[in-house]
């Protein structure tokens, strides 16, 4: 018997609320919450249309996630046990401060970055470690799929399979089709900002920056397809390198089409990707918030997506016998099964269901502890059964070398 608010109505917040609304021994009221609360309402509509036997009971409210006061005044309102934060990154520190003054818990997807800085990593966030632990509260940080369920992959190769991980790959594909000339997956301001964004590494204690998709090879990715993959900064490197020591490289790789990278080198040539403001008309306007808002809306692609995601974790190193040997621990995520279940595609999906499983394990107490954490610093078992138990199936493949 839980309260709990949900804070965002994208694509991301769809999948999690209707995910609560499926797990209702556990989610038994939830508020969503966000600017625009037509968003929220019409999530609600889709839950009491395609899961009229939940007995979890919906509510909605508006709320400027930038605006702690106005946080505060809900949280207190409605006293949930937990926050899930799928709004933007920018809003994750208000957020737990609005989570700090109202002893409530908290959850979310991805890292702190500022507005006006291409710039993500946990330091922030990190920072109020002691804050939480005096408070006796929990934040859990970056709990989607990866972030989240590729950190989770990691710790069950170190609990299962490896007594030293030496070399970590992490490969991200996307081989659906939306039927769109060009439009991202996810809240397009922030997935430009990730891709146009320098590579980066880690290798023998270093991080090793490159130019934007500079590094690239072929990965297969099993049920799925072969594509050329691209290294990119992710942010679970910076907290797997400090929680597996013995990591000698670890690196993270995404898939992109031809067609992908043509439009936005485009784009980046002609300066619509950047998020300095410039003035129009009067106007103080960054070019990709106008971008933004001329792309489709990401979680307008799901009803004519098709194809398949694969996530993965690939590692190499010593096994528990002391030999070497390589595992990879997957999933595979079809965009219109997806829609069939909950109205969403399987990048929203992969994200959204994490974030459930995540909050339920909090509620329960089984992952629960007063501080701030990331999610491989926890039992990785009761996660990986519920992602097999909640529509996100996991598989192994050992022996197999996907990654140079």
């Amino acid at each position: 018997m839980s309260r709990v608010i949900i804070i965002g109505a994208g694509g991301v917040g769809n999948v999690v609320a209707k995910k609560c609304a499926q797990n209702d021994t556990v989610f038994t009221e939830v508020l969503i919450a966000t600017r625009t609360v037509s968003k929220a309402d019409k999530i609600v509509a889709e839950i009491h249309q395609h899961l009229p036997e939940s007995k979890a009971k919906f509510t909605t409210a508006s709320v400027d996630a930038d605006n702690v006061p106005a946080l505060v005044e809900l949280f207190n309102a409605f006293k949930p046990e937990l926050v899930i934060n799928v709004a933007l990154p920018y809003q994750d520190l208000t957020i737990m401060d609005a989570c700090l003054e109202t002893g409530v818990h908290y959850l979310d997807t991805a890292n702190y970055e500022p507005l006006d800085v291409a710039k993500f990593e946990y330091s922030w966030q990190w920072a109020y470690r002691e804050r939480f632990e005096k408070a006796g509260l929990m934040a859990l940080l970056g709990c989607g799929f990866d972030p989240g369920a590729t950190n989770i992959f990691t710790a069950h190769h170190a609990k299962h399979h490896f007594s030293e991980i030496h070399y970590l790959d992490i490969i991200d594909c996307n081989n659906g089709d939306h039927g769109k000339a060009f439009a991202t997956n996810f809240n397009p301001e922030i997935n430009i900002r990730e891709i146009t964004a320098n590579g980066r590494y880690y290798e023998n204690g270093e991080w090793i920056e490159t130019q934007p998709l500079a590094i690239s090879q072929d990965i297969y990715y099993p049920k799925v397809t072969t594509r050329k993959s691209f290294v990119l900064y992710h942010e679970e490197l910076e907290s797997l390198v400090l929680n597996f020591p013995t990591i000698k490289r670890a690196r993270f790789w995404m898939t992109f089409g031809e067609s992908y990278i043509k439009h936005l080198s485009v784009l980046e040539g002609i300066g619509m990707t950047s998020i300095v403001p410039i003035d129009f008309r009067g106007l103080k306007v960054a070019p990709i918030e106008f971008l933004k808002a001329v792309l489709p809306v990401p979680e307008s692609l799901a009803e004519n997506y098709t194809g398949q995601t694969c996530i993965g974790v690939q590692a190499r190193g010593l096994g528990h016998d002391g030999k070497e040997k390589v595992h990879f621990v997957y999933n595979v995520c079809d965009h219109a099964e997806t829609y069939k279940e909950v109205q969403a595609q399987g990048v929203s999906y992969t994200t959204g269901v994490p974030a459930m499983i995540g909050a339920m394990l909090m509620l329960q107490g089984e992952w629960k502890k007063a501080g701030v954490y990331n999610v491989e610093e926890f039992d990785p078992d009761p996660f990986i059964a519920a992602m097999n138990q909640w529509g996100l199936p996991v598989d192994e493949l050992a022996g197999i070398e996907l990654v140079k």
